[in-house]
């Protein structure tokens, strides 16, 4: 991998991801065993710019570097920070470059870490851009895939937000690398941009959409499953229209696989029942775990490529 930046999951070949798997499978074997770290970074600052909420992303991220050995330092909330006087994100992350060694950027805008990867040298990860991409995610999304299903011969349903949805976006751009046929499922109204489409379409991939789960349940091998963002929506009552479409419950599983592996990106509101947490097929909460490794991956090949 000799990337400066990570903004999209495109820049990953299949090449890439399996080295930054690979060196997560180190860094989580390590961590689970209680011994030496494959790398550490002590003198390392990495810098958190969040404009919208995180929990997961935000927090995996801070753990990630501090259990390289080095630190963080955060922008903190958008109303406490110099964008509320009316700074740009350009002179924002140009500032923040001077105090840390990396940078992990969340806005709301698309393309926003693109544009800010343009005005520093220091790596810039996409913590989330808008409904545009997330690319960290993904990478802790194929982790997960990988150690319960493989990568290759996969069928998967990814149900929900596909409108809207930036992991959804960033995961089906990251799969045409592999040997995957791809179910969305979704109402009408939040099917997948057509620009996202034409570009799996483009890649050779092998996609399918339907508006009923219950058409292609049987085959998956693996159903991610996403929330309506009601964030998201410029209009209320169209979010209230799909508002719990899907629901994912005992009986929706009753005509699944026995080896099917449920994930989600979370936060989830009702889309998946309680009931499913306890059950084999729920994976979303080691999936979210993942996330330390596989940033601590990332982090370590980002700074090499630095050095």
């Amino acid at each position: 991998m000799r990337q400066d930046h990570l903004v999209a999951a495109g820049q990953l070949s299949r090449a890439d991801v399996e080295r930054l798997l690979d060196r997560a499978a180190e860094f989580d074997a390590a961590l689970d065993a209680g011994g030496d770290l494959p790398a550490s970074y002590p003198e390392k600052l990495l810098a958190l710019c969040f404009y919208e909420p995180s929990t997961r992303t935000k927090m995996s991220f801070e753990a990630a570097m501090k259990r390289l050995g080095g630190d963080v330092v955060d922008m903190g909330g958008v109303d406490a920070s110099s964008v509320k006087k009316g700074e740009s994100l350009a002179d924002t992350v140009r500032v923040i470059e001077g105090y840390a060694d990396g940078l992990v950027l969340r806005h709301p805008r698309e393309g926003a870490a693109k544009m800010a990867a343009e005005f520093v040298d220091a790596p810039v990860i996409n913590a989330g851009d808008g409904a545009g991409h997330h690319p960290s995610q993904t990478l802790l999304d194929l982790y997960t895939i990988r150690e319960s299903a493989g990568l290759d011969d996969l069928t998967i349903g990814i149900v929900g937000d596909l409108k809207y949805g930036r992991t959804v976006h960033s995961l089906a751009t990251a799969l045409t690398e592999f040997d995957a046929r791809m179910h969305f499922v979704s109402p009408e109204s939040l099917r997948l941009p057509r620009s996202v489409r034409f570009d799996l379409h483009e890649a050779g991939a092998q996609v399918r959409e339907h508006t009923e789960l219950e058409e292609v349940l049987p085959e998956l091998d693996v159903l991610y499953v996403t929330r309506i963002q009601r964030e998201r929506f410029p209009d209320e009552d169209e979010y209230q229209k799909v508002a719990g479409e899907y629901r994912i419950d005992a009986e929706t599983l009753d005509a699944a696989r026995d080896d099917l592996t449920v994930m989600h990106p979370l936060p989830r509101v009702d889309e998946i029942a309680p009931e499913i947490d306890d059950t084999e097929h729920a994976d979303y909460f080691e999936q979210a775990h993942n996330g330390v490794p596989v940033r601590m991956a990332l982090l370590d090949l980002l700074f090499q490529n630095h050095e």
